[in-house]
């Protein structure tokens, strides 16, 4: 089968490497492949497979000294006793290469272009939603090249912002915003989980909590100002002019000329008790075809 091919060409590999070690380090060599044993530093020394155990950089220099490798078929002597270490600090392009394979940062990313995906998608015409979108998924991609990707957890978490945009379209009294957070929860803790893989590989748990709290607090603040929106009394045409406020171009007798809003419209007094003077502030109480019926503010 496939397994075992891949099992003979990997214990190929280590024999290759471990056979001028002795048989013992090519035994264990093998052996952490085919059982998938694992041994501790002091077993692997006894065998042979590694030369010392150092404590440190200064300490793997001070053993190095004197020691002989072979380059290209030829001995040479290692002199490192009093070498003096030269650190080379990463250039920006590899600190951010280095970021973006944090499991942490790329769920962030992940989070973050969906969202933004979605929201292009939902209100399409302006582009800064999608390019920040375009922009963190590519970021991710990269990382999740290098990070071990568990795509089960990647659907759920993309099956989550669906369901919280269906909230959004068809408001459910916040079943399916529910539904949204535990599938977001488990796709974020199943992204880089997989089998054999270290805890320092996963998401951070609390960050993922906090990550769903939030985007669920805005998914419901979007969901409400869209039910107050419905709510509201539809105001077309000339509706929409009442209760605006203005002031007066002439003195009403009791008709005059308002300006509302830029516009210069006809107008009439309906409370003739109390005047209306040129350049006072006015109030529209209703519309009858293209004459406004005002009064003087209350206040």
């Amino acid at each position: 089968t496939m397994k075992a091919k891949e099992m003979e060409v990997l214990k190929a590999t280590v024999r290759t490497l471990a056979e001028e070690r002795g048989e013992e380090a090519t035994a264990l060599a093998e052996s952490t492949i085919e059982d998938a044993r694992a041994v501790s530093a002091t077993e692997a020394l006894k065998a042979g497979v590694i030369d010392f155990i150092a404590e440190d950089l200064s300490d793997l220099l001070v053993q190095l000294d004197d020691h002989e490798i072979k380059i290209n078929n030829k001995t040479r002597t290692l002199t490192t006793k009093n070498a003096l270490p030269e650190e080379i600090p990463l250039s920006l392009l590899e600190e951010m290469l280095k970021l973006l394979t944090n499991p942490n940062i790329v769920f962030l990313l992940i989070a973050i272009g969906t969202q933004a995906i979605f929201i292009e998608m939902g209100s399409p015409g302006g582009w800064m939603a999608g390019f920040i979108g375009v922009v963190s998924l590519a970021f991710a991609a990269y990382g999740m090249g290098v990070l071990p990707v568990n795509y089960f957890g990647l659907i759920f978490i993309i099956i989550s912002f669906v369901l919280f945009i269906l909230e959004v379209k068809a408001p459910s009294h916040g079943a399916l915003t529910a539904a949204g957070i535990a599938t977001f929860i488990v796709g974020a803790l199943a992204l880089f989980n997989m089998p054999g893989t270290p805890d320092f590989v996963h998401v951070s748990v609390p960050l993922v909590i906090t990550v769903a709290l939030l985007i669920a607090a805005m998914f419901t603040a979007i969901l409400t100002l869209a039910l107050r929106a419905q709510r509201r009394p539809i105001q077309t045409g000339h509706e929409s002019m009442i209760g605006k406020i203005g002031y007066a171009k002439t003195d009403f007798t009791p008709h005059g000329s308002a300006h509302i809003e830029g516009e210069i419209w006809s107008a009439e007094n309906v409370d003739k008790t109390r005047p209306i003077s040129k350049h006072a502030r006015l109030e529209v109480v209703s519309v009858e075809g293209i004459r406004l019926k005002v009064k003087k503010p209350d206040d």
